[in-house]
């Protein structure tokens, strides 16, 4: 009976003994895990803050990429702005150098052809000269002087030889002279004739001569109408002109320089709408903005 009873309580001991030693072996076991999970919860707590720093950073440097990108942008869109700015200013600038090279083509041949009509010239003056000069015997050279002077002829008479003393009427004499040179005017058809009076500073008072300008007038209107009337020349060529004592080519307080101031001169000049023919064919030109 006493084993009997013992028994149970033996058994219920062992029984909590039992018990006692499982969960003391759970709690161990639970403690380890509680602190592994512990640890890996710090541990995933640390890589979390890495995590959130490197999302960050990476979101800072995307924004700075960002902008970067947008001023990138902006400097390409000048940049183009530039480069189209550019082109267009060279396309016109390739049209002005252009048009540049034409108008100094046309230019050249415009030039070219001035030179060419001037040398023409000359060398009919040049002709003119040595056929009047050839012409003249050595006495009536004594009263003409021949000279070509930019391109115009200028054939100077004494007074002496050409009129009557203290008239402006055309002397005998003169005739065979006149008659000569009426002869080359004849022969250059293209060429208009001035015959312009000069005198010396003398001054002068008769009934229908007030003073030189009336004189000077008076002589190159005599040999204007020696030369349409005695040797037919056309009157459309002839103009008549004084200078009076205003255009000396001497000092008029000698008699020699008041002789030779006292000339009548006969200017044989290439006809004016000639040369205004020339200025028609100069190339137009208009002028061009700057490039």
């Amino acid at each position: 009976m006493a084993i009997q009873r013992i028994l149970p309580v033996t058994i219920l001991l062992g029984g909590l003994l039992l018990t006692g030693c499982v969960s003391n072996k759970k709690y161990t076991a639970l403690d380890a895990q509680y602190r592994d999970l512990g640890q890996l919860y710090q541990k995933t707590q640390l890589e979390l803050t890495e995590s959130r720093a490197k999302v960050k950073s990476l979101e800072d440097q995307l924004e700075y990429e960002r902008k970067n990108n947008a001023a990138l942008k902006e400097a390409y869109a000048k940049l183009q702005g530039t480069l189209d700015q550019s082109i267009a200013q060279n396309s016109q600038g390739n049209v002005n150098i252009s048009k540049l090279v034409d108008e100094i083509n046309a230019s050249n041949k415009y030039i070219q052809h001035l030179v060419n009509t001037k040398n023409k010239s000359d060398s009919l003056n040049m002709v003119l000269t040595n056929n009047l000069t050839r012409s003249l015997s050595r006495e009536e050279l004594k009263d003409v002087d021949v000279q070509v002077m930019k391109g115009v002829v200028y054939i100077s008479l004494s007074d002496n030889m050409l009129y009557k003393s203290g008239s402006y009427e055309v002397s005998e004499q003169a005739g065979e002279t006149l008659s000569k040179i009426a002869k080359i005017i004849q022969d250059y058809k293209d060429y208009d004739v001035l015959i312009e009076g000069n005198t010396d500073s003398d001054p002068i008072s008769k009934p229908n001569i007030r003073n030189n300008w009336d004189l000077s007038t008076l002589r190159a209107s005599s040999v204007v109408q020696a030369l349409q009337n005695n040797y037919g020349v056309d009157p459309m060529r002839l103009t008549a002109g004084g200078r009076g004592e205003y255009n000396p080519i001497a000092d008029n307080s000698t008699p020699a320089g008041k002789a030779r101031n006292r000339r009548t001169q006969i200017i044989i000049t290439p006809k004016l709408d000639q040369f205004m023919e020339l200025i028609d064919k100069a190339p137009d030109t208009e002028q061009e903005p700057s490039i």
